[in-house]
């Protein structure tokens, strides 16, 4: 899975409160989601399709709440690469079909810059460099290019998931 897009860029620590402030979960309406998503930071957001969120440490910390990972697919952000992510954020990610990618890239991109990641080798191609990402087990991979876990079980109903704390 390819993806390119625009970088929008943010530091460490960036919670599900910023990334859906908590006064937008009294709806089950996804397009306000998307609407309200990053409001939060207080920094002007408005991706475009496909736009990828480029950011430090521990993204999407905070409450285990689904909504803050569905604000960012409908807003149509096409993928969020991160030094690393909050573990249930990063499962919400994955269950709603948001692709992410753990790379640390942060100090090598520019905020508009164009990047391009590569789920299925992970690799981030920056203006200046190409960065080898935690490359997504392939069982994962499938159920983002299903567009998400519920996708994925009606594509696949009789094939079962390895789970991801498995020993």
């Amino acid at each position: 899975m390819l993806i390119r897009g625009k970088v929008w860029k943010y530091g460490d620590n960036v919670n599900t409160d910023l990334i859906l402030p908590g006064k937008y979960l009294r709806t089950t309406d996804v397009n306000v989601f998307a609407q309200h998503a990053m409001e939060g930071t207080g920094a002007e957001f408005s991706p475009h399709d496909g736009d990828i969120i480029v950011a430090g440490k521990n993204f999407g910390c905070g409450s285990s709440r689904e909504q803050a990972a569905l604000a960012l697919k409908y807003a149509k952000i096409g993928c969020i690469v991160a030094k690393s992510f909050a573990r249930i954020f990063f499962r919400n990610a994955i269950n709603v079909g948001l692709p992410i990618i753990e790379a640390d890239v942060l100090d090598s991109v520019a905020a508009g810059e164009e990047i391009e990641v590569d789920l299925s080798s992970g690799l981030v191609r920056t203006r200046s460099r190409v960065v080898r990402g935690e490359e997504l087990p392939k069982f994962l991979q499938e159920i983002l290019e299903d567009g998400g876990l519920v996708e994925h079980r009606k594509r696949h109903p009789r094939t079962a998931s390895p789970a991801v704390n498995e020993p």
